[in-house]
């Protein structure tokens, strides 16, 4: 009984072994039948015939690379007064995309791809992400009509809703700006079409206004003539357009005043600072009082003080010192 299962189990691993070194054949045999195949392939590929066709390929391809290169040296050459940033921008990326897009083609083309079955799935494509895809495409429209409007340029000074920054790349999507805090805002392109857009850096000359009071107890041509001295003061401010000063109306703590100066956008912030300052200046030599609100602090008769103290005094007048 042991030695008929002794013999059982040996016939069974025979049978065991017999089958893992026919399969262990077959798979050796499956590799060299494939690797055949492909060196037979790979043998009758490499042909005169067909080395001519992939270097003529490559030779084209090179002539694309060279001649789209060209073109992109040759657009970032032309002089701002014929072609301007943005419309440089957009034609750039115009450019890019074609020469991406004939590549696609040509190398599909070499592959036996017919053209007008990926025409058909194009035009089918195209219509289902077109609804898909709204927003987008509003964008990109938008983006269009920025370009060709100029509204705008990199580096203009812009204001779109409550976000104000430097124009850094207008895109086919998006306008991207920097705070004057140095951060990044993107702002959709169909958001500034159906914005209003302050572009402050538009027009290379500025006006600021400043309004200043002075008491009704001062004479207004003096006042007038004196406010009119403050261009003189500020190196910033220019001749022509020349600067203008008038009264604006009668306010409640004073006569209002107001003075108009040109200047270079770029000058902005030293404009604004000297004529503050000037301003002080020519009225206080002038001894003309620019009225404030004033607080008058009374202490009631109690038989001990009658008067407030010193520091009292100081304290209520610091206090009270605030311009309305």
């Amino acid at each position: 009984m042991n030695d008929e299962v002794v013999e059982n189990a040996a016939e069974e691993g025979e049978v065991v072994i017999q089958s893992v070194s026919d399969v262990g054949h077959a798979a050796v045999e499956n590799v060299t039948k494939t690797a055949g195949d492909f060196f037979t392939w790979v043998k009758g590929f490499i042909t005169w015939d067909n080395l001519f066709k992939v270097a003529g390929a490559l030779l084209i391809l090179l002539a694309l690379f060279i001649i789209y290169k060209l073109c992109m040296r040759a657009i970032k050459k032309v002089p701002p007064e014929k072609l301007s940033p943005q419309k440089a921008v957009g034609v750039l990326k115009i450019v890019q995309y074609a020469y991406y897009f004939i590549v696609v083609m040509y190398i599909l083309s070499l592959f036996g791809v017919k053209l007008s079955a990926i025409w058909g799935a194009a035009g089918v494509a195209g219509v289902a992400l077109a609804f898909a895809a709204q927003t987008s495409v509003s964008n990109i429209i938008s983006g269009i009509f920025i370009v060709a409007e100029k509204t705008m340029k990199p580096g203009d000074l812009i204001t779109v809703g409550s976000e104000t920054g430097v124009v850094d790349t207008i895109g086919l999507l998006s306008v991207q700006i920097h705070t004057l805090d140095n951060q990044l805002i993107r702002i959709p392109n169909s958001t500034i079409i159906n914005s209003n857009m302050l572009n402050t850096s538009y027009f290379p000359r500025r006006r600021i206004c400043i309004t200043v009071y002075v008491s009704y107890d001062t004479d207004m041509e003096y006042a007038l003539e004196t406010l009119k001295k403050v261009p003189v003061l500020c190196k910033t401010v220019l001749k022509d357009p020349a600067p203008a000063a008038w009264f604006d109306g009668f306010g409640d703590s004073g006569i209002k005043l107001v003075l108009a100066v040109w200047f270079n956008s770029a000058d902005f912030l030293a404009t604004k600072n000297a004529a503050y300052i000037g301003i002080k200046k020519v009225f206080d030599e002038a001894k003309i009082e620019i009225p404030y609100t004033k607080i008058d602090v009374n202490f009631p008769e109690d038989g001990i003080n009658t008067k407030p103290s010193v520091k009292s005094q100081k304290k209520a007048s610091s206090k009270s010192k605030a311009k309305k």
